[in-house]
């Protein structure tokens, strides 16, 4: 991995380097919730921003996942190849951590991220169905 970048410091981990640069998968915040709570009970999430606004969450992705990515209602911020590095706080203006850095996934798998995204806009469509339903 190449470390020889700007930065001077960061968390301190095992081997003495920073994680990997990463892209970044927004999604409205309902969805992402649900896609946290699939991918804690799954395979693991990596960190997760949610903007201050609280319209939206932001999965840390391996870099380049923007140049293929294509799921409807969501979007990939693409780095060019730089990726966002993360040093402690949080790589994003006005964004907090919901799943801070230090998890034992660095980024969240982006096809893993896609199902569970998937997931998720079904469960949401069902409860939305439902709770239509009983309204009437």
């Amino acid at each position: 991995m190449d470390t020889s970048g700007t930065h001077t410091s960061g968390p301190s981990r095992e081997c003495s380097e920073l994680p990997p640069p990463c892209d970044l998968v927004t999604v409205p915040t309902r969805q992402g919730l649900e896609a946290v709570d699939l991918l804690r009970h799954g395979s693991g999430v990596g960190p997760v921003l949610h903007d201050n606004t609280g319209a939206s969450l932001g999965f840390l992705v391996p870099p380049g996942t923007a140049d293929c990515w294509d799921l409807p209602g969501s979007s990939c911020t693409s780095t060019d190849g730089r990726g966002l590095v993360l040093d402690g706080a949080p790589p994003v203006a006005d964004t907090g951590w919901l799943v801070p850095p230090h998890t034992d996934t660095e980024v969240t798998d982006p096809a893993v991220l896609r199902a569970a995204l998937g997931q998720a806009a079904r469960t949401i469509e069902l409860v939305d169905g439902y709770q239509g339903l009983r309204a009437i």
